[in-house]
């Protein structure tokens, strides 16, 4: 194409090729019978016949030559080989008759681009030569395979047959022909007219320059030729592919390049090549152009850092380019899905593989895409548009499935969320935080639901939109890990939601449990701890600092394992809706309860649990102030729902209260404040309760227990600072309130012995704080009480722990603890094991002992019956003389109701039996088969219930030397198994199935009762919970003897499958089929192990004589 010639218009088609002007197809039939050639673009006709496309390709392959190297295209071409090509080529295009029909189709091309003619014609310059006549020829490949394409598809062979390929496909070696073709040409006609740091790659040098030659002119000739070609799918994929920097740098240099670099042209031609520009950016794959042109773009003035091992540096580019390239990328950036486009580009990640996964380790490049993303391009209206345009893009990152990508994407999104969230706080929010949290906040009880979506079973948010957007959270806040006071502000909008959440996720199947529970977590952990402990409260609904769910909205199971949040349907009767108002509550706090589980190391479950007791002393104040008002009648009705929802708060005080003390660890406390700070509320509830006049015996004993609990830290439990003591101070006002006030006259002795041991830092005290030390210890203070006080707790710099709480708080904490040390065969440091020596006991303290296990205190109980167990573990000979009477003592306070004290009494009750089975087992034996006279039926099986437990107990520490009393131990509990009370039933088959576990091979000829009685029990037995226990006796004696099973149950082994089958067919209750399949489970390994033993390949080597 000449340098004055203007190029026909372009016509987008459907396939994403570009054809000139909109013109009919051509008769190929009658043109070749009349020897013309199809038109060319705008009408010109070719002689002789039609050509193939191989005719063409085998003409590019003589101009080229056959490919010689290691490489698919070759070596280098040679400029004298090429000029020989192509005198070659022109002596066969005129001398050879089949050749003609492509010599005219050719001279067609020709005329209508004068200046590759010429330029074919030019013998002085034989590069640009052999570039203008691999163009004609790739313009004559181009139109003889559009002619083809435009034809009538042939049909298929047969009928099921695969369809022909199309008529304008090429073969692979034509394909590298044609590849070889566009490098030439771009090589010869394209490279050496452009500037040197235009289009020049790392490594290649630039041509040296030509002077004289109208080089704008030259390269528009190119250009047109190659932006023509590139309208064929066929040619212009590889084209674009390979070549698409160079074809873009000439379209950029003509079209906006300086005038020096365009003589010869017209402001027309230039306009065309900018509207080619712009055709090619638009049609091309996204991610390519961006790449390309940030390649063109350059490189920055800096060096790498010295030492690093970095790629190639590319060329520093002109500044019109550089501001160029700027600003189309800028333009393919607010194209639709523009900004993924560039982030694909930028990241190098378009093809996927083991680049992608490099680049999202690579966080630095991330974080400089995203500084690129947050940056508002210089041709953007403004801020708040661009905003508008790319927020709702960055947030579709997040959403990415491709697993090669997708840490890419997340990783460019949260920090670009960030960056923008850091420099323009108002915008982010309304743009990118208020959309992310969209879902949560349109069904908040602060969200004003539109009267049509109030209907019942409306969906507010379906199961897919909430769970995108729990994990957008997640990975923003999360992962993003930004505790900027906005991005903590928004979380806490919808964290109410995100706990009712997180609850419901608790009480069903779903993984949206996991992610809510660390964006909890997260926000616990960053905020103030003021402010955490207000939305502790508000989650269980004691105060309105956190949105919770509406009141008319509830969650549902979704079916992909997430959830949907819904409109409630109505319910009519009052006491279901309050059944399940109730149990959303109790759900709620236990949900707190578990979420504090992880928090203790922080601290903040002390803290909380401090907060709660501190509510409750509030509790005990308001009662006070509205007994002193009189009743209700008369109030106002605003009055009355004050009244009302203060009543309701503490309700939810009182319930919190009591799941925190059964459910929070005994270390809940980290450290010395906390513990201070629980003393002083203890104590401020006691003086209300003085100054109120009456006082309760839990009361009295939680105040002996926390001024026991500084006495035991000023002995030496704790390793005291004088920080600590600064701490501790805070607590003289209120002890000197207890000691003026309280009617006891010890309690009033305690208070004032600990205000003097405080205020002189411990260096005096009385014999009543040491008594009150050992009375919380469990043990005897030595004459150096730092050293007798270092067991039970250590110093909180140290990173022990600190001496419990929950023995005067809860029972049911003091029970877990005596529970834990029983079960690890042990005891505790703090607990009996700590009693005076056996040299060092008299008969008068050991009558003594005996005389505080029957104390009403439960501490003190419990303290005693753990100090026996302690005398009968190191065989303590005044102890061992009377073990009838201690005995007899563990017996009776087994069926006392406290756990704290009936856990002691069977801990010690199994320590004296597994010390003197002979005399003692016989004794437990008739207990546990006869119940006491005059005791209730439910209160007769709890104990011998009980009594099955150090059975138990004493099985496991006899070990192998249980066999000796299999039989009577064995009849008991099939005894136990036939008792009318359906509990002691099942607890009585579930100590056999142990017993049976631990006997093996030593269960023998009884075998068959067991397996009678089992089999009865599971056929015949009216309570689920039996059959159960039943079906799991079968399940731990197959797991107890594994492999072994074939050997010793083989006399009943059939009758016991047959057993595991009849449950599994006919038996209603879901958990006794589960115990069967198990059992099968374990019966089919046990057969198979013996049926296909595992082959061992052994090789023996003899040693002849």
């Amino acid at each position: 194409m000449a340098a004055g010639d203007a190029s026909l218009p372009l016509v987008a088609l459907q396939d994403g090729g570009v054809r000139h002007g909109p013109a009919p197809p051509p008769d190929l039939p009658k043109m070749a019978a009349a020897g013309l050639a199809p038109p060319l673009g705008g009408g010109s006709k070719m002689a002789g016949g039609a050509v193939e496309p191989g005719r063409v390709v085998e003409a590019l392959e003589l101009l080229l030559g056959r490919p010689e190297g290691p490489g698919p295209d070759g070596a280098p071409l040679r400029l004298e080989a090429l000029r020989g090509n192509a005198a070659a080529l022109e002596e066969r295009l005129r001398g050879e008759p089949c050749w003609a029909a492509l010599r005219g189709l050719r001279a067609a091309v020709l005329g209508r681009a004068p200046a590759l003619a010429a330029g074919a014609e030019d013998v002085a310059e034989p590069g640009w030569a052999a570039a203008c006549a691999v163009l004609a020829l790739l313009l004559c490949l181009k139109e003889r395979l559009a002619a083809l394409s435009a034809a009538p598809t042939a049909p298929a062979a047969a009928p099921g047959a695969a369809p022909p390929p199309a008529a304008d496909t090429l073969s692979a070696a034509q394909g590298r022909t044609v590849r070889r073709a566009l490098r030439a040409a771009v090589g010869l006609g394209l490279v050496p007219y452009l500037p040197p740091g235009v289009g020049q790659r790392p490594g290649l040098p630039a041509p040296p320059p030509l002077p004289g030659v109208a080089r704008g002119a030259r390269l528009r000739a190119a250009t047109a030729a190659l932006v023509e070609l590139a309208q064929h799918p066929a040619l212009g994929v590889p084209l674009l592919a390979q070549h698409l920097g160079l074809l873009l740098a000439g379209l950029c240099l003509l079209g906006h390049g300086p005038a020096v670099h365009c003589e010869g042209l017209s402001e027309a031609e230039r306009a065309q090549s900018r509207e080619a520009l712009q055709h090619v950016l638009d049609r091309v794959y996204q991610p390519l152009a961006v790449r390309e042109l940030l390649i063109l773009q350059g490189g920055p003035k800096q060096s790498p850092p010295a030492g690093e091992e970095t790629k190639p540096a590319l060329a520093r580019s002109p500044a019109w380019l550089r501001r160029l390239c700027g600003q189309l990328l800028s333009e393919r950036l607010m194209r639709p899905n523009g900004l993924q486009a560039v982030v694909r580009g930028i990241m190098e990640g378009a093809g996927g593989g083991t680049d992608a996964e490099a680049a999202a380790v690579d966080w630095r490049k991330c974080d400089a895409v995203a500084k690129i993303l947050a940056s508002c391009p210089q041709q953007c209206l403004s801020l708040e548009d661009y905003y508008k345009h790319v927020c709702p893009q960055i947030l579709d990152l997040l959403h990415i499935q491709d697993k090669l990508t997708a840490r890419q994407f997340q990783r460019v999104a949260t920090t670009t969320l960030l960056t923008m969230v850091k420099e323009h706080p108002q915008l982010a929010e309304k743009h990118l935080l208020q959309p992310l949290l969209t879902p949560l906040l349109r069904c908040s009880d602060a969200a004003e639901i539109a009267e049509e979506d109030l209907s019942a079973g409306t969906v507010l948010v379906t199961e897919a939109e909430l769970s995108s957007c729990v994990e957008d959270v997640f990975k923003v806040y999360v992962v993003g890990n930004d505790s900027s006071s906005l991005l903590l502000r928004s979380l806490q909008s919808v964290l109410g939601v995100v706990f009712s959440l997180y609850s419901f996720a608790k009480q069903n199947v779903s993984y949206l449990r996991s992610p809510c529970q660390e964006v909890l977590l997260w926000f616990l952990e960053k905020s103030e701890r003021e402010t955490s402990l207000w939305v502790l409260e508000g989650c269980v609904g004691l105060t309105s600092s956190v949105h919770r769910l509406h009141p008319q909205c509830c969650f549902r199971v979704g079916s992909e394992g997430g959830a949907a949040i819904a409109v409630k349907e109505p319910i009519s009767d009052e006491d279901e809706a309050l059944y399940q108002k109730v149990s959303l509550e109790q759900c709620h706090v236990e949900s707190l309860v578990e979420l504090l589980s992880h928090c203790q190391q922080s601290g903040l479950a002390g803290d909380f649990f401090i907060h709660c007791l501190k509510a409750l002393t509030h509790v005990a104040v308001e009662d006070e102030a509205a007994a002193s008002c009189g009743a209700v009648a008369g109030r106002s009705l605003l009055e009355l729902e004050q009244h009302s929802a203060g009543q309701k708060r503490k309700l939810l005080v009182l319930q919190l209260m009591a799941t925190l003390c059964e459910s929070v660890s005994d270390t809940v406390f980290t450290n010395i404040a906390q513990v201070e700070e629980f003393v002083a509320v203890t104590l401020q509830r006691a003086c209300i309760s003085l100054a109120r006049g009456h006082g309760t015996a839990v009361e009295a004993q939680t105040l002996s227990m926390a001024m026991g609990l500084v006495a035991a830290m000023l002995s030496g439990a704790v390793q005291l600072k004088s920080s600590d003591f600064a701490v501790l101070k805070r607590l003289l006002p209120l002890l000197e309130e207890v000691s003026c006030t309280h009617p006891d006259p010890v309690i009033q002795e305690l208070a004032a012995d600990l205000r003097i041991a405080i205020c002189t830092h411990g260096a005096f005290s009385t014999e009543t704080v040491d008594t009150a030390a050992e009375s919380m210890l469990g043990k005897k203070l030595g004459p150096s009480r730092t050293e007798a006080g270092t067991a039970p707790c250590h110093s909180p710099g140290a990173g022990g722990a600190l001496p419990r709480h929950g023995h005067g708080c809860s029972h049911p904490s003091a029970s877990r603890e005596s529970e834990e040390q029983t079960v690890h065969g042990k005891p505790s440091a703090a607990g009996p094991a700590a009693a005076p020596s056996a040299e060092s006991l008299t008969p008068a303290q050991l009558h003594e002992l005996l005389l505080s296990a029957y104390d009403p205190q439960v501490p003190v109980r419990a303290a005693a019956l753990r100090s026996l167990s302690s005398l009968i573990t190191q065989r303590n000979p005044e102890a061992l003389q009377i073990q009838e009477k201690i005995l007899q003592v563990f017996l009776e306070s087994v069926q006392h109701e406290d756990s704290f004290v009936y856990l002691s009494a069977i801990q010690g009750a199994a320590l004296l039996s597994s010390e003197y089975p002979e005399q003692i087992l016989p004794v437990l034996l008739a207990r546990y088969g006869r119940p006491v006279q005059g005791t209730e039926d439910t209160t007769a099986a709890v104990t011998r219930m009980k009594l099955g437990e150090v059975l138990m107990r004493i099985t496991r520490a006899l070990g192998d030397m249980v066999i000796k009393h299999r039989e009577p131990l064995i009849h008991a509990f099939l005894r136990g198994a036939r008792d009318p009370d359906s509990t002691l039933r099942a607890s009585s088959l579930s100590n056999l199935g142990e017993l049976c576990q631990r006997l093996g091979f030593q269960l023998g000829s009884v075998i068959h009762e067991v397996s009678s009685c089992l089999t009865a029990i599971a056929k015949t037995d009216p309570e689920a919970e039996v059959r159960r226990a039943a079906v799991h006796v079968v399940v731990l004696l197959l797991q107890g003897l594994s492999k072994k099973a074939t050997e010793v149950l083989q006399d009943v082994l059939r009758d016991l499958y047959r057993l595991l089958k009849h449950v599994v067919a006919a038996e209603p209750d879901g958990a006794a089929v589960l115990h069967a399949q198990l059992a099968l489970e374990e019966l089919d390994t046990a057969v198979r192990s013996v049926l296909f033993p595992p082959q061992v390949l052994e090789k023996k080597i003899v040693v002849l004589p």
